[in-house]
Parts: C-alpha cells; sequence; structure tokens
C-alpha cells in the first residue's frame, strides 16, 4: 500500500521518522513522509527525514518554541499556515499514493489542534482517503492531556475517514515511565502497521494465494469512526539456519522482540490449520492497540505473513469464519502474504468499534475536567475593591 505519512507534533514526527527508517531497513520504497511541527527542536531531533521534508509552522507567533498543551493554539496556527503544509505535500509529490495517513499525539498542543484541521483540508483536496494513527496519552500524563485527547478525537471521527487508535497506557509496563517507554511503544506502533500496509507487495516468494491489497484496507476502514489493530507471533517449526536466510518479516519483528518470544509464540504440532487459528485468536485477544469490546467491530481484516510453506489456506478461511463469527458485523476480508521467515505474523484490524472502554473513560475525564477548570476560573478571582478609583477607565 503506497502511503503518504504527515507526523503531526513531536509524538506524530518520531513516530513517521521510524516509520521511514523502517521502509529503508526493509526496501520497500512504500512510503512518503513530511512531518509538521511548532517546536523548531523537535524537527532537529529526527534522523530519517530529508531537511526539506520537515516543516515548521507558527513561526511569527511562537518563534518555534511550540505550543506547550494548547491545542487552541495548534488549530488556529495551522488554519492560518495550511498552505504552508499542503505546498510541502505537493512538492514531495503523491504520486501513486493510496491513502494519507496523519500520525499524532492526542493529548498535546500541535498534533492535537492541528490533525483535524490538515484532515479536513486534504478530504476537501484529495480523494484518497484520509486516516489518523492517534496516540491516546496515559491518565498519569495529567488531566490536561486527557481533556486535549477528548477534544481532538471527537473533532477526529468528523473529519477523517477513520481513525485507528494506540492505548499508551495499555501499553506502559508495570512501573514504567511514559517517556521510558515512548522508543518502545513507536516499535510496536510500526510492527504492526508495518506489516499491515506492505501487504500485499510480489517479493521473492511471490504474492499469496489470497492476497489483501490497499483495496481491501480502504474498505475495510471506510465506516469511518474507531479502530483498533491486534497482533501476534509464532516461531515456526524449522526456522532457516543462517541469517542469510532471515528475510523481510524477521526485520519487521526486528530482535529485541525475537530475543522476548513466549514459549507459546512457537508454532508446534503438525495441523498447520489449527496453528493459523490459534495464532489469529491470539492477535484478536490478545493485547490490542486500543482495549474495546471486540464482538461491537463492524467489519475486520485478517493478514497473516510467513513462510509459503507455514501458509494454509484453510487456516486463513477458518481463522476469518472465527472472525465473522465473534463481531457484530459480516464483513470479514483476509489474505496471506508470503514471506521468508522463521516465524508467522498474524494482523487483525478491527474497523468502527462502538464500544472502547477507555475513551469513554477518557471522555468522561474530559467534561469533569472542563465543568472543574470552569468552577476554578469563577470562584479563584482576587477581587479588589471596586471603590479604588482606576487610573483611567
Amino acid at each position: 500500500m503506497k502511503v503518504f505519512f504527515i507526523g503531526f507534533g513531536q509524538a506524530g514526527g518520531k513516530i513517521v521518522d521510524r516509520f521511514i527508517e523502517f521502509d529503508n531497513r526493509t526496501n520497500g520504497n512504500s512510503f512518503r513522509a513530511i512531518v509538521v511541527n511548532t517546536a523548531r527542536t523537535d524537527l532537529m531531533g529526527l534522523q530519517n527525514l530529508d531537511f526539506e521534508d520537515r516543516v515548521l509552522i507558527g513561526q511569527t507567533s511562537v518563534k518555534g518554541h511550540g505550543v506547550g498543551t494548547d491545542n487552541d493554539t495548534g488549530a488556529q496556527i495551522t488554519f492560518d499556515e495550511i498552505d504552508i503544509i499542503m505546498n510541502a505535500i505537493d512538492r514531495k509529490g503523491i504520486g501513486d499514493t493510496e491513502a494519507f495517513i496523519i500520525v499524532s499525539g492526542l493529548g498535546g498542543g500541535t498534533g492535537s489542534g492541528g490533525s483535524p484541521v490538515l484532515a479536513r483540508h486534504l478530504k476537501k483536496i484529495y480523494k484518497e482517503p484520509v486516516y489518523v494513527l492517534g496516540v491516546l496519552p496515559a491518565p498519569e500524563e495529567g488531566r490536561l492531556y486527557s481533556y486535549n485527547a477528548a477534544r481532538s478525537l471527537a473533532t477526529l471521527v468528523k473529519e477523517a475517514d477513520n481513525v485507528i487508535l494506540f492505548d499508551n497506557s495499555a501499553w506502559k509496563n508495570e512501573g514504567e515511565s511514559i517517556r521510558g517507554a515512548f522508543d518502545r511503544l513507536n516499535d510496536e506502533i510500526v510492527r504492526r502497521f508495518g506489516l499491515l500496509f506492505r501487504a500485499g507487495e510480489i517479493g521473492h516468494h511471490g504474492i499469496g494465494e489470497m492476497v489483501v491489497d490497499s483495496s481491501e484496507i480502504i474498505n475495510t476502514l471506510r465506516g469511518g469512526g474507531i479502530s483498533s489493530v491486534g497482533y501476534a507471533i509464532s516461531e515456526v517449526s524449522s526456522p532457516p539456519q543462517s541469517d542469510r536466510e532471515r528475510g523481510f518479516l524477521d526485520r519487521i519483528i526486528g530482535r529485541k522482540q525475537v530475543e522476548e518470544r513466549r514459549p507459546e509464540d512457537k508454532l508446534l504440532g503438525e495441523d498447520k490449520t489449527s496453528r493459523i487459528l490459534s495464532l489469529v485468536r491470539r492477535a484478536m485477544l490478545g493485547r490490542l492497540t486500543l482495549p474495546c469490546e471486540y464482538s461491537t467491530t463492524s467489519r475486520a481484516l485478517v493478514l497473516v505473513a510467513g513462510p509459503p510453506d507455514d501458509l494454509d489456506r484453510k487456516g486463513i478461511e477458518k481463522a476469518k469464519s472465527w472472525v465473522e463469527e465473534n463481531i457484530a458485523g459480516v464483513e470479514v476480508r483476509g489474505g496471506d502474504y508470503p514471506a521468508q521467515s522463521r516465524f508467522v505474523a498474524a494482523v487483525v484490524l478491527l474497523a468502527s468499534i462502538a464500544d472502547a472502554p477507555r475513551v469513554t473513560n477518557l471522555l468522561e475525564i474530559a467534561k469533569e475536567t472542563k465543568a472543574t477548570s470552569e468552577r476554578i476560573d469563577e470562584e479563584n478571582v482576587l477581587k479588589l475593591d471596586e471603590s479604588i478609583e482606576p487610573l483611567f477607565e
């Protein structure tokens, strides 16, 4: 799938920078990207994007120092300087782009405020779908971040074709700080979506018997709303004997995740059908990017990638049927992606979810924060004696 990424704000810029590093490392040439920010230092810290693809906005108002957590200012700057962003996209060239994906952290100021503005303008100008990959703040990041995320999300679901969420609080380890977890969480994001967006490419092992191409992904996400992604890997029974035989999928999974795999991550037994079904079940019932009631999902997509000999068509069909039995809708697409590896990986895209407790909780926190803020503004105003005559009216 040919994707044009726009990283908006600090978190979005870092994630998109990682996507480009991933694309270069896997020889994909599938991703185009720019990053947008109001803070000059955040742009300078990126490693894999050319300098002409780093767009600084708001120089006249915030002087390159960012907007802090003020997403109203982030939105206003984006409205005022949208032409600068659109010119950067045109300069990069959309070519054979099949979808735009705006990536941003929803709790801050620049990405939270600017992403909905950009989504609206992209949809006005281009016919390609516009998706948002949004990162939800963890509760310990503060109530203001939750308030910002709720406002941004409520706007994004109206402006974008679909919003795929990654919840930091569901992925942070016990006792781990959010700042300390950023690199690991970004790797988790890139691993899942990198595999999903690379499906359908023709590699050394040909194409799958049931191809998952860009149209399958677009049709799955066409209903709008909020979506989540599940993922699982298992080691095959006959791994490659040398590093030279390690292929594309191994580079996606990454050495660190391989070292941290659990005993149950190894495919055992001779029944390939059961192994594939078990892997897809683990992907959907395990830790999703956004914890949700999967039974309220309208549409789903199942992708299984790995060595051709370990991709069982009957197993994939059974897995699709199992997913269909467990979601509200009846549209379940899916297929296989042959790739040299010592692992088989499954990705399950759950689209247009009707019930996500984390989002409900976020909205409740936002309402409480707004009410508290208004009460404090009204009660905690230092009142001076009105009988004192002012210097001038």
